[in-house]
C-alpha cells in the first residue's frame, strides 16, 4: 500500500498542477492581449468566461490536463527515474495538452487561442512544471539524506548484475532506498560476491523466515531465468503471501498479475508487483479522514479522557497507559497506547495462566482474566481503552479501520505465512473481526477477515465498518 504522506504529496503535486495551468493559461491570454492588437480586451474576455458553455468547456480543458498529466506518468513514484526522463515525460505531457487547447479552439472557435498564446502557453507550464519537480526531487532527496522516507529493500541474487544495481543505489542516498542485503542459494560465484563488501543475509531455503522477522518492504529479484524459472516463482509466492512489494529485473522475466507495473530505477528496468491496496486517490482520502475524525474526538473527549485517567490513577496502582510494541505496516514494530486495565505486573503473569487461553492460535485471551482491575473491566467492556489509540492515528502508525495490530508475542506465534500478508496495510482501531464478534472468532477466520478487508477494501467499506462499529461497540459483543 502507498503511504499516507505520498497519497498527500500526490494529490498537492495534482491541485498544483492544475493551479499552474490556470495560471499559465491567464499568462499567455495577457501577453496575446497586451501585444496583439486584435486581441480581446478584459472586458470581453470576463464577459466570455461567464458564460456557462465556456465555464464548463474550460472546466473539460482541466480534466483533460490533469487526465494527460496522469497519464505521462507524472503522479507516479518518481524516486527511481532520472532527471532526463522527467523533462521528457514533463515536456510530452505540456505538448499534448498544448495540442489539445489548440484543438479545441478550432472546433470552439476560441479566438484567443493564437500561435502566440499556445508558444507563451507551452512555455511557461513546461519551466513551472520542470523546476517544481526538480526542486521537489531536491526537497526529498535531503529528507531521505538524513535517514527519512527510506525504503527497506532485500536483493535477491548475488550475480555481478545485482551486484551492479546495488551499487547504483547505494551511490544514490537521495533515492531513499536502504539495502537490507542479498540472498542466494550456495554458487560458485560467492567469493567474489563477499568480497564486494554488502551482507549475505539468507539463502533461498530460509528467505521467508527472515521476510517474517524483519521489516522489508521491497524484495528486488535479479536471478537467471534459464537455470532458476522455480525459484523465482517460490519467490514471487512468499512475496505475495506476507504482502511485500517485488520488483523484478526486467531482462529475467516477466510477472503477470493486475499489480504489475514496468518501472525503472536508476536506468534500471525493473518489473513490479504491488501487494496490499491499491493506490491512489482514495487512499489519500483515507489517511485525511483518520487525521480529521481523530483529531475531533480527542478533541470532544478530552474532558472525559482526563476523567477516566484520573479513575485509573486512583483505583489501581501503577501507570495510566499501558504501552506496547506491536507490529505495523510491513512488519515495523511501533508502541501503542491504551489505557491500563490490568494490574501492573499483567505481562508477567501471563505465563501464570497461558494455560487458560480460550481462543485457537497464538493470541491470547480469556473471558475472566483475572489480571483485569474492576474499572478495566468496564474500560474493555465499552472499549474505552482503546481511544488512547487515536494518538497512534495521529502519528500514521494506525488508521481508524484495518486489522488489529498484534503483540509481537503473538506474531512468533505464527505458522503460516499467507497470515502474514495482512500487514502489507496499516493497522486500524476497527475491523471486521471487531464488528463481527472479536474475540468469539476463531483466530484463522479472523487471518481471512483480515485479508478479505484487505482484498475489497474501498472508502465506503471503511464507512460500513466505522457504522457498525458503534453498535457492536454498544453491544460489547466479543469484548474480552
Amino acid at each position: 500500500m502507498v503511504t499516507a504522506r505520498r497519497q498527500l504529496l500526490t494529490s498537492a503535486l495534482k491541485l498544483f498542477d492544475l493551479l499552474v495551468m490556470v495560471a499559465c493559461f491567464a499568462a499567455a491570454a495577457y501577453v496575446e492581449m497586451r501585444y496583439t492588437k486584435s486581441a480581446l480586451s478584459f472586458e470581453e474576455m470576463f464577459s466570455m468566461r461567464v458564460k456557462l458553455g465556456n465555464i464548463l468547456l474550460f472546466v473539460v480543458l482541466l480534466l483533460v490536463w490533469h487526465a494527460i498529466f496522469g497519464l505521462f506518468g507524472m503522479y507516479g513514484s518518481r524516486r527511481m527515474s532520472r532527471r532526463r526522463y522527467d523533462i521528457i515525460d514533463i515536456t510530452k505531457a505540456t505538448s499534448s495538452g498544448t495540442v489539445f487547447i489548440l484543438l479545441a479552439s478550432v472546433a470552439f472557435g476560441i479566438k484567443m487561442v493564437s500561435p502566440l498564446f499556445l508558444a507563451v502557453f507551452w512555455v511557461y507550464t513546461t519551466s513551472v512544471t520542470i523546476s517544481v519537480r526538480f526542486a521537489l526531487r531536491a526537497a526529498l532527496g535531503r529528507v531521505r539524506v538524513h535517514g527519512h522516507n527510506l525504503r527497506h529493500m532485500l536483493i535477491v541474487g548475488t550475480n555481478p548484475r545485482a551486484l551492479e544495481f546495488a551499487n547504483r543505489i547505494a551511490c544514490k542516498p537521495g533515492l531513499g532506498y536502504h539495502i537490507l542485503g542479498f540472498v542466494d542459494r550456495d554458487w560458485h560465484g560467492l567469493p567474489q560476491f563477499k568480497e564486494s563488501g554488502f551482507a549475505l543475509v539468507a539463502n533461498l531455503e530460509n528467505l521467508p523466515e527472515y521476510l517474517r522477522q524483519h521489516p522489508v518492504d521491497e524484495v528486488i529479484v535479479t536471478l537467471p531465468l534459464a537455470s532458476l524459472n522455480f525459484h523465482n516463482s517460490d519467490i514471487r509466492a512468499i512475496c505475495d503471501e506476507q504482502g511485500i512489494t517485488i520488483r523484478v529485473l526486467n531482462d529475467y522475466f516477466d510477472i503477470n498479475g493486475r499489480r504489475a507495473k514496468a518501472e525503472e530505477i536508476e536506468g534500471a528496468s525493473l518489473m513490479t508487483h504491488y501487494a496490499g491496496m491499491a493506490d491512489g486517490w482514495p487512499v489519500y482520502v483515507k489517511r485525511l479522514v483518520d487525521v480529521i475524525i481523530s483529531s475531533l474526538v480527542l478533541l470532544m473527549l478530552a474532558p472525559a479522557l482526563l476523567i477516566v485517567a484520573l479513575l485509573i490513577n486512583l483505583t489501581s496502582k501503577g501507570p495510566v497507559f499501558f504501552a506496547q510494541y506491536r507490529m505495523g505496516l510491513n512488519k515495523r514494530r511501533f508502541k501503542i497506547y491504551k489505557f491500563r486495565t490490568m494490574v501492573p505486573d499483567a505481562e508477567q503473569k501471563m505465563r501464570e495462566i497461558e494455560h487458560l487461553n480460550e481462543v485457537s492460535g497464538p493470541v491470547f485471551k480469556i473471558k475472566n482474566d483475572p489480571r483485569i482491575t474492576p474499572l478495566g473491566k468496564f474500560l474493555r467492556k465499552t472499549s474505552i481503552d482503546e481511544l488512547p489509540q487515536l494518538i497512534n492515528v495521529l502519528r500514521g502508525d494506525m488508521s481508524l479501520v484495518g486489522p488489529r495490530p498484534l503483540p509481537v508475542r503473538d506474531y512468533e506465534g505464527f505458522d503460516k505465512d499467507w497470515q502474514r500478508r495482512r500487514f502489507s496495510v496499516r493497522p486500524g482501531i476497527t475491523c471486521l473481526w471487531q464488528i463481527a464478534g472479536r474475540s468469539s472468532i476463531p483466530f484463522e477466520k479472523w487471518m481471512q477477515m483480515d485479508l478479505q478487508y484487505i482484498d475489497k477494501w474501498s472508502l465506503r467499506l471503511d464507512f460500513e465498518i466505522l457504522l457498525r462499529t458503534i453498535p457492536a461497540v454498544i453491544r460489547g459483543s466479543g469484548a474480552a
